[in-house]
């Protein structure tokens, strides 16, 4: 069985799939990717399940090596750096990963967190059905922790193209994050109408604080009608809790299950992906839609996904110094004037 070994790990790189759900009541969260387009759309450039298990890679990078046969690998990101044994690539790619090779993905000036999925099924044992990590309660992955050094992940069923690196065009990932879509409520009616249009109208500053749990934004504070608090209930990925120091907080992939501020607004689902790609200090305005719109969006999510995605060879542009002095650049030249 070929294995997929890991060679280097920053903090934060994960094992996730689809996510860990019907456990909320119990008061497991689903984890899951943070970006889940993108992680379907690596998994589909490997003719895996939408919502098979991948590596997340954080902006803390990973190197991942090749034992016991290739691997056809598809990184997917939003402006991470990855090489081939030092050699560049596109930041989408489909590559083959041989024995002795060596596979980095490195952090870009965009994006935070990237996509390795592997052709054939990494071979880790689902817990409650599922092999999503959640680092905070030990839960799925690697014995509930991130990856790192030394690891190796089996996989089963291992398909290999022997195919040169090629990179991946998937124009759905070219999306505005400037932009994220909201369906107020559900306590919005715990803010004045014109704190609502303040919420609406501002820049928020994504924070540096941020994880898998929440996203937390800077800016002017909003001020609550009701109180901040309120009787806990159950909060959606993507709720937009207001606590007492008025600064939004939205909550994420790894979020708990009940929570006791009051939810302002709850981002769409297609969005919070584009929104977890943010980095801290990036500027984010919010534009409040009907459900209708936010079903539309899925759909055309979903949309998407049901064909391949296609592929482009890579064409060089890095040379090394050795290579070009030895080639006779100036030969045709000198010719063209004899």
């Amino acid at each position: 069985m070929s294995v997929l070994t890991i060679e280097a790990a920053g903090p934060g790189v994960t094992l996730q799939d689809g996510g860990r759900h019907g456990y909320l009541r119990f008061g497991i969260t689903p984890a899951g990717a943070m970006d889940p387009l993108m992680a379907a759309t690596a998994n589909r450039a490997v003719g895996n399940p939408l919502d098979a298990t991948a590596i997340e890679i954080s902006t803390g990078g990973l190197t991942v090596g090749a034992a016991d046969g290739p691997l056809s690998l598809a990184v997917v990101s939003a402006g991470f750096r990855s090489a081939l044994d030092g050699e560049a690539l596109p930041t989408s790619c489909a590559l083959t990963l041989e024995p002795g090779q060596t596979l980095t993905v490195r952090a870009g000036r965009e994006g935070a967190w990237g996509y390795l999925a592997v052709a054939g099924r990494l071979d880790v044992a689902p817990v409650l059905g599922s092999t999503a990590t959640h680092t905070r309660s030990a839960l799925g992955g690697l014995d509930g922790r991130g990856l790192q050094a030394g690891d190796r992940l089996p996989v089963a069923g291992a398909r290999s193209g022997g195919r040169a690196p090629e990179r991946l065009l998937a124009p759905w990932l070219d999306r505005d994050a400037s932009r994220i879509r909201v369906i107020l409520g559900p306590q919005d009616d715990y803010f004045s109408p014109d704190q609502i249009a303040a919420f609406l109208t501002r820049s928020w500053t994504v924070s540096p604080r941020g994880d898998r749990m929440a996203c937390f934004l800077d800016g002017t504070p909003l001020t609550h009608a009701k109180g901040h608090d309120i009787v806990s209930d159950g909060v959606a990925k993507g709720a937009i809790q207001v606590p007492g120091n008025g600064l939004p907080i939205i909550l994420m992939a790894d979020r708990q299950s009940t929570g006791g501020y009051p939810k302002i607004a709850t981002v769409i689902g297609p969005d919070l992906g584009r929104l977890a790609q943010l980095q801290g200090g990036a500027q984010v305005v919010f534009a409040a839609v009907s459900v209708a719109d936010a079903v539309a969006a899925r759909r055309a999510e979903a949309d998407a996904l049901r064909g391949d995605v296609a592929r482009e060879p890579v064409v060089r542009t890095d040379f090394a110094a050795e290579f070009l002095l030895g080639l006779n650049l100036v030969g045709g030249v000198v010719d063209g004037f004899a």
